[in-house]
C-alpha cells in the first residue's frame, strides 16, 4: 500500500471535501510551458533565464509575480510582469494544442472521488490557467469550484479559506506536492496530503500518496 496516513496529526473532523493543487499534482505541463516561455523570452535577450522543464519545476507553485522577480531580477518590475504575462498568454495557446501530461489514472480517480466528495482546485497560477486545464481535459464536471491569485488577488492559503467559505466546507483536505502547498493548508487550518510523485518535498504531512490513484485507498 502506497498511501500513508499520520493519524496523530490529522484533525478528528472527518474529511468532507478535497482541494487540489494543479501543477505537480494533477498534471505536469512544464515541457509544454518551457517551449512556450522560450518562444517569448528569446525576444528579450536581456533575460538570462533558461526556460526548461527542470527549471520550471523548481519555480511552479509560486505566484507569478514572485516567479517573475526570481527569473528577471535585473529588470524593472513593470517590465518583468509585462514579460511574464506574455509568457502566460503563450502557454495557454500552447496547452490548448498540446496539453500537459496527466498523472496515471487521473480521471478514474477523480470520477471515484467525485461520487463521494465535492472536489476543488486552488493553484497559485494566473487567471485562465485552471480554465485551460479543465477545457483541454474535459474534467470540468468533476470540480465544483476553483480559485487562483489571477482571479482573486489572493495567494493559495487565503484562497483555500475563500473556497471553504464560498462552498460551506468544514474539513477539506488539500492535496499538493510542495512545501508551499503544505503551508497553505496550515494557513487554512486543514489537513494536507503530500503528492510525493510531484515537484517538491515537504517537512510534514497528514497523508501521503505515491501515485494519484492512492487517493482511492485513503478516501
Amino acid at each position: 500500500m502506497h498511501a500513508d496516513r499520520k493519524t496523530d496529526s490529522v484533525s478528528a473532523q472527518p474529511v468532507d471535501s478535497i482541494i487540489f493543487d494543479l501543477d505537480g499534482t494533477l498534471w505536469d505541463s512544464t515541457a509544454v510551458v518551457a517551449k512556450a516561455w522560450s518562444s517569448v523570452l528569446k525576444q528579450h535577450p536581456e533575460v538570462s533565464f533558461e526556460a526548461t522543464s527542470d527549471n520550471l519545476k523548481k519555480l511552479f507553485g509560486r505566484p507569478l509575480p514572485v516567479i517573475a522577480d526570481i527569473i528577471m531580477p535585473d529588470l524593472e518590475p513593470e517590465k518583468r510582469y509585462e514579460i511574464i504575462d506574455a509568457c502566460c498568454e503563450e502557454e495557454h495557446r500552447a496547452l490548448k494544442i498540446t496539453p500537459g501530461t496527466l498523472y496515471p489514472r487521473l480521471e478514474e480517480t477523480l470520477s471515484h472521488l467525485s461520487r463521494r466528495y465535492p472536489l476543488f482546485i486552488v493553484s497559485n497560477c494566473e487567471a485562465g490557467y485552471i480554465e485551460t486545464f479543465l477545457e483541454v481535459t474535459g474534467f470540468g464536471g468533476y470540480f465544483k469550484d476553483f480559485e487562483c491569485p489571477g482571479s482573486s488577488g489572493l495567494i493559495k492559503g487565503p484562497n483555500n479559506k475563500l473556497i471553504m467559505e464560498r462552498n460551506h466546507l468544514i474539513a477539506p483536505v488539500y492535496v499538493g506536492d510542495t512545501q508551499g502547498d503544505r503551508d497553505s493548508a496550515v494557513y487554512a487550518g486543514i489537513a494536507f496530503c503530500h503528492a510525493s510523485y510531484g515537484f517538491g518535498t515537504v517537512d510534514s504531512f497528514d497523508y501521503k500518496i505515491e501515485t494519484f490513484s492512492d487517493l482511492m485507498e485513503l478516501f
